[in-house]
């Protein structure tokens, strides 16, 4: 009897994506994207396990970062603008604009 590899995902969840997933192109990266996760995951639990509690927490931070908040993107977007406005000679501060946005719970 052949042994399964640990991160093969099991049939019913494979019979789930391909009823949820209309496109192989779908399906495969849903698939890829699970694999990675089950291998991100036993990766933390071996640095657990080894008593690596920090190391554990940053890599999992580092290979799932979370998505720049809406009130990052916002910033960032106005830092551009300034910057755009500048290189054209207007200046702009936008101070306003830029404190409304960071008093904005995400």
């Amino acid at each position: 009897m052949t042994q399964q590899h640990p991160i093969t995902p099991p049939p019913e969840l494979i019979e789930q994506w391909m009823q949820d997933h209309t496109t192989k192109y779908d399906l495969a990266r849903h698939a890829a994207q699970w694999g990675a996760d089950q291998e991100l995951e036993a990766c933390c639990e071996w640095l657990k396990l080894e008593g690596h509690e920090h190391e554990h927490e940053a890599l999992f931070a580092a290979r799932r970062p979370k998505p720049p908040s809406l009130e990052e993107e916002a910033l960032e977007d106005l830092d551009s603008l300034i910057a755009d406005l500048a290189n054209h000679g207007m200046g702009f501060k936008a101070t306003n604009i830029r404190r409304a946005l960071e008093q904005l719970d995400d």
